[in-house]
């Protein structure tokens, strides 16, 4: 048995660290043991070991885009992690990109293949960065984040970087699931009801998704709109915006009696349950995988196309994409789904087919174990 060592600066649960846990739990565990690095106590940490694997801290400040290589190889920590290493006999790192720096050269030491998964899109390598990057084999999640991450001229060949799609655990996520979440919220059986599922930052755009809500109760005034998620990484600006949003709701009557905001919930897939539709209104996304789930779970998604979503969803088949920004496309997109429960049906239908046919969770799971082989075998 091989023993893996993912690592994550990040320590709660955002969209990447939901895809490790679920990658991780996906795999052979006859042939591979799974281990975790974080550099303090989080919900991320608390759900690997709640699964009975190992998991590690080593206190360390995530490298930022500005890295220089050879500096940051001989700082402190790189010692700490090469001890870890060496103590749990682990074969293969599996890193982000903020503990990349620090992990690769302790493993380089010990002689240890190390791989990465590419999340960022929207900045490139600084030039004195580059032969490190072109030296550590990497996975991207999207073709966005692979060609953005690449730039214009790539700095090195696309087949370099392969794009392995996050998937779906379709048994967790699926149709059918009740509606006791309905009951708790106090929404009745027959509402038809727009969800959201993110952590609070502007990005997010739960702001867009307030002024999308608006415009659909002055044409559909018993639509119900539940928002799930919260304040995930303790970032002060995240903070303040999540403060803004929260405000502007008990502002506004219309929005303080149709639209709830649930807070972090360990259950999503309920959350998905309790809805007719789901929405999106990020100004992007390297991937969404919220919006996968929620097509596992059966349901139509309006989403912003910039990023993943445009290679995830199929517009007119599987939900409807608009501009980054466009209240009025994504206000026209849910109400079309709310008029026309046939339209909903098939739409959602759709989506459970595309997840189960091109992003199920086994299939992500074969291809990184077939990566991992090789570079075991290198």
């Amino acid at each position: 048995m091989k023993r893996i060592l993912y690592t994550s600066w990040y320590t709660g649960l955002g969209g990447g660290e939901t895809d490790l846990l679920t990658l991780a739990g996906a795999l052979d565990h006859e042939r591979f043991e799974t281990q975790l690095l974080v550099p303090a106590d989080g919900k991320l940490q608390q759900r690997w070991r709640a699964k009975g694997w190992g998991a590690h801290t080593l206190l360390y400040r995530g490298a930022s885009t500005w890295f220089v290589p050879a500096l940051w190889a001989r700082f402190p920590i790189v010692r700490r992690m090469e001890d870890l290493l060496a103590a749990q006999r682990i074969d293969l790192v599996h890193s982000d990109y903020h503990t990349l720096p620090f992990i690769a050269a302790a493993a380089r030491r010990l002689g240890l293949p190390v791989l990465w998964t590419v999340w960022g899109w929207w900045f490139q390598p600084k030039a004195w960065q580059r032969a490190f990057f072109r030296a550590v084999p990497a996975v991207a999640r999207t073709r966005a984040i692979r060609d953005g991450f690449l730039g214009s001229p790539p700095f090195m060949p696309g087949n370099r970087l392969p794009v392995i799609y996050t998937g779906v655990d379709s048994a967790r996520f699926r149709p059918g699931l009740g509606s006791s979440l309905r009951r708790e919220l106090d929404i009745a059986d027959d509402a038809l009801v727009v969800a959201m599922v993110a952590r609070f930052q502007p990005v997010k755009g739960h702001h867009i998704f307030q002024a999308m809500a608006e415009q659909v109760l002055r044409a559909q005034p018993k639509t119900r709109f539940i928002v799930a998620g919260d304040d995930v990484f303790g970032v002060a600006a995240d903070q303040q915006y999540r403060a803004r949003i929260l405000e502007r709701v008990e502002e506004r009557v219309a929005l303080r009696d149709s639209l709830q905001y649930i807070g972090f919930r360990d259950d999503i897939e309920a959350v998905y349950a309790a809805a007719d539709i789901f929405v999106c209104p990020s100004e992007f996304e390297s991937y969404g995988i919220a919006n996968l789930e929620a097509m596992a779970c059966g349901l139509p998604v309006v989403s912003t196309r910039r990023g993943g979503p445009s290679e995830t969803i199929v517009p007119g088949e599987t939900g409807y994409l608009v501009d980054a920004g466009d209240v009025d496309a994504l206000a026209a997109g849910v109400l079309r789904l709310l008029n026309d429960a046939g339209l909903r049906e098939r739409m959602g239908a759709a989506s459970r087919r595309r997840i189960r046919k091109t992003f199920s969770i086994a299939a992500a799971a074969d291809e990184h174990m077939k990566l991992y082989e090789k570079l075991l075998r290198d």
